[in-house]
């Protein structure tokens, strides 16, 4: 690694953003099964930073807490988070990474914020289904409670992190 800078910066910003989505799990408004915290802006924010290796923060956070690492909300940890309700919106988070990166590899603003939007929905939508399979609720029970209340939430975040992002893109050009 030593002389390759974009490696050097990407581990550096994956490190951070693993770091980063790990606080946002402990700011957290409560609420049943899935709790509202910042992770999303952080999953979004490293895809926009990261672009195609926007996964790679969301991948390490969830390997980490299922190695046992008190990093999920509320300082939970181990596989049984990731089997649990809220386990599909963490492999959302990988995906979204994903997803988001992809679009910022682009220039064009209408593609970068759909790219934000189809990650925000990739989360909702793996959250959901997982939740439909973990719980045995009914679709429109799991987008009652596992998506609904949160999508004004996340659309801000998502907004913020368009404004953020394309800010930061910029500084680092």
């Amino acid at each position: 690694m030593f002389g390759d800078l974009p490696t050097a910066t990407r581990t550096a910003l994956t490190a951070t953003f693993v770091a980063l989505i790990a606080l946002g799990a402990w700011i957290s408004i409560p609420f049943v099964p899935v709790p509202l915290t910042l992770q999303t802006l952080f999953v979004l924010l490293a895809g926009v930073l990261l672009g195609r290796w926007g996964f790679l923060p969301p991948l390490s956070y969830a390997v980490l807490g299922a190695l046992g690492l008190p990093v999920f909300h509320n300082g939970l940890a181990g596989v049984g988070v990731l089997l649990g309700p809220t386990g599909g919106f963490l492999v959302g988070f990988v995906v979204a990474g994903l997803v988001v990166g992809l679009a910022y590899e682009r220039p064009e603003a209408p593609v970068r914020a759909i790219g934000l939007l189809l990650g925000a929905l990739a989360i909702h939508g793996f959250g959901v289904a997982w939740m439909i399979l973990s719980t045995g609720m009914a679709l429109p029970a799991a987008i009652a409670v596992g998506s609904l209340p949160f999508l004004p939430g996340d659309a801000v975040k998502a907004g913020a992190v368009y404004l953020l992002g394309d800010r930061l893109r910029h500084d680092r050009s």
